[in-house]
């Protein structure tokens, strides 16, 4: 995978925390550090995201599509040799 560089600014608080963290070999760079935190925090952001969506749908209507699309499978001929 292609990488970019880019420059961060940090407080001294932070750094001095991530550089333990590399010390420890807990990670192997400051840059693995921030690279795996900013992937984690990214997919935790879309999972949530993911998550409000699905909060909006209503379930009595995504079980009738659901109903009315397995009503039409079985009434087409799709799925009939399928065993159950």
């Amino acid at each position: 995978m292609a990488t970019q560089k880019i420059a961060i600014t940090l407080d001294d608080k932070t750094l001095g925390r991530l550089d333990r963290l590399v010390r420890d070999r807990f990670f192997p760079s400051r840059s693995k550090a921030i690279q795996r935190a900013v992937e984690e925090k990214i997919d935790r952001l879309e999972r949530s995201r993911l998550a409000r969506e699905c909060a909006k749908l209503d379930p009595r209507f995504e079980k009738t599509l659901a109903e009315e699309g397995m009503t039409e499978e079985l009434s087409s001929g799709i799925g009939s040799g399928l065993e159950i």
